[in-house]
């Protein structure tokens, strides 16, 4: 073999060699920007978590006052509590009963309060206004619902933890810069003393919040304010997506996939559920109004509403996620059933849906988590609005998690709502990563069965 020839094969081994080692390159760098990006999308995810953690989880305690409170009678001077009596209507012995709460309501519970302090500081008689703005207005209200459900603790001492201000919650836990003068600060300069004492001597704890979980929302006393009644308006409203959206999503899927014929007619339907999902959800809020409201005359901002609502928003999502996994099952599978005998009805349901169920159920699930989260259809039906009970039916005035989130945000009360909004979206992320890990756990159960 000549030189020439060698030189020539050399040449182009090494030009072989250097392309070789440009393709290693793009691919090794290829590599490492999906790595990178999938890294940077992580951290992302991780600070987003990080940073709701550390400004929600401190809203799990707050501040209470641990007192032995005495049901004075001579300050709770109110009849006995009525009995029924023998012949008498139920409406009369109602209306007994209720005149007789409205006694209770007249008692000054405040003194109450005021008296399990003074009883620990006796020195403080003559400032009993500001032994009162240590307790946030509801807890007088706590007292006598104790009181109508058992009458036996007047004239008892029993010890309580009862909530204190939010103000006064804010000023013990830092919340607000000490330094400030007092024409700044929320509290007057002898209560900020006095809590301080408590504090100090153990009376005033940092406990573990019940009443956010408990209380509905409350803007007379934002101590007491809680999630339960958004948390109830956005479990009936679920409830509600979850058996409306979803069977009539997978049933209109298997019939335009599987039965439907091909025409213009599908076509223009198939077209309009794909714009349907890309429609912005604040136009279903819209439509909500119109139809379910102002037509159908439906209360305002009551959960049926707004399940109907978002129902219809899932609608598109779950008519898409179904007719995917539909048509991930093999083609000879619909052959072979067909080859046995079965019908098209049988080879659909025995055969084909079995196998797209894990699918499909990831795809509803996954679509009933993105309803959870929306805010701007419910703001449209009324959801905003401040409701002071915890809804019993999907018929009865509530808010949800979202909107509760939204109304926090704007509290003026900034320091303490600030972590209570941090602590909402904890939760609604909690029943959001719940219904996603119940997706997954579908998912496997079922691709285990089949």
């Amino acid at each position: 073999m000549s030189n020439e020839t060698l030189s020539e094969r050399a040449i182009i081994q090494s030009r072989v060699e250097k392309s070789l080692r440009r393709r290693h390159a793009r691919e090794t760098r290829f590599r490492l920007f999906g790595l990178g990006a999938v890294m940077a999308g992580l951290a992302f995810v991780a600070l987003l978590f990080i940073s709701i953690l550390v400004r929600g989880l401190p809203a799990f305690w707050q501040s209470a006052i641990t007192v032995d409170v005495f049901f004075d009678p001579a300050v709770i001077q109110v009849d006995p509590q009525p009995v029924f009596q023998t012949g008498e209507s139920p409406q009369a012995f109602r209306e007994r009963e209720i005149a007789w709460q409205s006694q209770l309501t007249m008692v000054n519970w405040n003194r109450i309060m005021e008296n399990s302090i003074i009883a620990l500081k006796p020195e403080l008689e003559k400032q009993r206004r500001d032994v009162r703005a240590l307790f946030t207005s509801s807890e007088r209200f706590r007292l006598r619902d104790m009181v109508i459900e058992d009458t036996s603790l007047i004239g008892k001492t029993v010890k309580l933890d009862l909530l204190a201000d939010a103000n006064v919650d804010v000023w013990v836990r830092g919340n607000i810069d000490r330094s400030l003068p007092d024409s700044q600060q929320q509290l007057r300069a002898p209560v900020r003393d006095l809590a301080d004492a408590l504090k100090a001597e153990g009376v005033l704890n940092i406990k573990f919040a019940t009443p956010l979980f408990t209380n509905p929302d409350s803007r007379s006393s934002p101590a007491a304010a809680g999630l339960a009644g958004a948390f109830m308006g956005s479990l009936f409203m679920m409830m509600i997506v979850i058996f409306l959206a979803v069977p009539v999503g997978v049933a209109s899927a298997v019939y335009l996939e599987e039965f439907a014929p091909r025409n213009r007619f599908t076509d223009l339907i198939e077209v309009n559920i794909n714009n349907l999902a890309a429609v912005p959800s604040i136009v279903f809020g819209l439509l909500g109004a119109a139809i379910f409201i102002n037509w159908f005359r439906l209360p305002l901002s009551a959960p049926l509403v707004g399940g109907l609502v978002l129902s219809l928003m899932t609608l598109p999502t779950v008519i898409i996620a179904t007719r995917a996994a539909l048509k991930a099952v093999p083609p000879s599978i619909r052959q072979a059933a067909l080859a046995l005998g079965a019908s098209k009805v049988q080879m659909v349901f025995h055969q084909v849906l079995p196998l797209a169920i894990p699918g499909v159920l990831t795809g509803a699930i996954i679509g009933v988590a993105q309803a959870l989260g929306e805010t701007a259809p419910l703001l449209l039906i009324g959801m905003n609005a401040f409701v002071a009970n915890i809804p019993a039916t999907p018929f009865e005035q509530s808010t949800a998690l979202p909107v509760q989130i939204y109304l926090w945000q704007g509290n003026e009360l900034r320091n303490f709502f600030e972590a209570r909004t941090s602590a909402a979206i904890i939760v609604l992320l909690s029943m959001m990563i719940s219904l996603n890990a119940l997706a997954i756990l579908l998912r496997k159960k079922f691709e285990r069965r089949w």
